[in-house]
């Protein structure tokens, strides 16, 4: 089979499209025939050593992906040969083949093709988890959205909406702030252009957002917390801007705030039930096209170091999909 692989830590250009060996799973795990791999920014910083999960070299990059099921391990039960599923991982989507967790391998809802099966669970799965689980949000209340035109930032302006919020939709370009509005963003902020402080002062009439979402961090974390209402929540999903910013903690104080970590792959390993539940909601607002992953374009396995170099360079709205095979 064809796979991309990774085998010394380093920038896109350093992976190389190989035949490799078929793979048989093991106990626990599954098989499958890969057909699309979205990417996620942290696949941009796995291929780097710089995050959380550090898969042992060589690997093949791509922690979602979707497929059929061509064979399973001794005590898989949940899915089988034939089986049209959508899987996730720390690593291994940008390859022909590829083996998974049982746990970590869900079935696509009837109708769901490959292209939106790959590109639902990541992004949607940790909006939700943030969002629902760690930002408590309620119907009425504000959300600002930092880098809101990213994969996971779209889909917390999609989700943000659905449930019942006003959304402030942060980008750093007019056509990106389009796409915000498409899927339901109520405010915008150009913050290359404007004033973030003073955009959420005339926004919300002074009194500030009730929930930040940041998968961005670097100089941007810090006006967003001052920007918090009485109460309100920061959301730490990642650092897509670069620096792991140095918050000052008498912002918390005197906000009555909190600054809350979301860490989506271990809430999937510790609360399975609750993020089984969670994935459920997402696939019925999916299958009823309340929610819908916006694509900005697909690549070829080939293409996927490009793939890869444009995420890190930020010209990705929303999803970039590798179609494997």
């Amino acid at each position: 089979m064809k796979a991309i692989l990774c085998r010394t830590f380093g920038l896109p250009d350093t992976l190389t499209l190989e035949d490799v060996p078929s793979l048989v799973p093991g106990p626990g795990e599954v098989l499958t025939q890969v057909k699309a791999c979205s990417l996620n920014f942290p696949d941009t910083l796995t291929i780097r050593n710089m995050y959380q999960f550090k898969p042992p070299l060589p690997f093949s990059p791509g922690s979602e992906s979707s497929g059929i099921v061509t064979a399973v391990g001794e005590d898989v039960t949940q899915v089988k040969p034939g089986d049209h599923v959508f899987t996730f991982g720390s690593h291994g989507g940008l390859a022909e083949e590829r083996i998974s967790d049982a746990r970590a391998t869900i079935p696509l809802p009837d109708g769901m093709n490959f292209i939106t099966g790959a590109s639902t669970l990541y992004a949607y799965g940790t909006s939700y988890h943030a969002l629902k689980d760690r930002g408590q949000l309620k119907p009425g209340e504000t959300l600002l959205v930092l880098g809101a035109a990213g994969g996971v930032g779209l889909a917390a302006v999609e989700l943000g909406k659905l449930m019942g919020v006003t959304v402030i939709a942060a980008a750093s370009t007019e056509e990106k702030l389009a796409v915000c509005r498409e899927k339901g963003a109520t405010h915008t902020i150009n913050y290359t252009t404007e004033d973030i402080r003073e955009r959420i002062k005339d926004i919300t009439q002074n009194k500030g957002v009730d929930v930040v979402y940041d998968p961005v961090g670097d100089k941007w974390a810090e006006p967003a917390i001052r920007s918090l209402a009485w109460r309100g929540r920061y959301l730490v999903v990642g650092f897509a801007g670069g620096e792991i910013p140095k918050i000052p903690l008498n912002l918390a104080l005197l906000k009555g705030s909190a600054i809350v970590g979301v860490f989506w792959g271990m809430f999937v390993q510790k609360e399975a039930e609750l993020s089984r539940q969670n994935m459920q909601e997402i696939a019925t607002w999916a299958m009823q096209g309340r929610i819908v992953p916006y694509i900005s374009k697909q690549y070829t396995l080939a293409e996927a170091p490009q793939a890869l170099t444009d995420m890190m360079e930020r010209k990705v709205i929303g999803k970039a999909v590798v179609l494997v095979s």
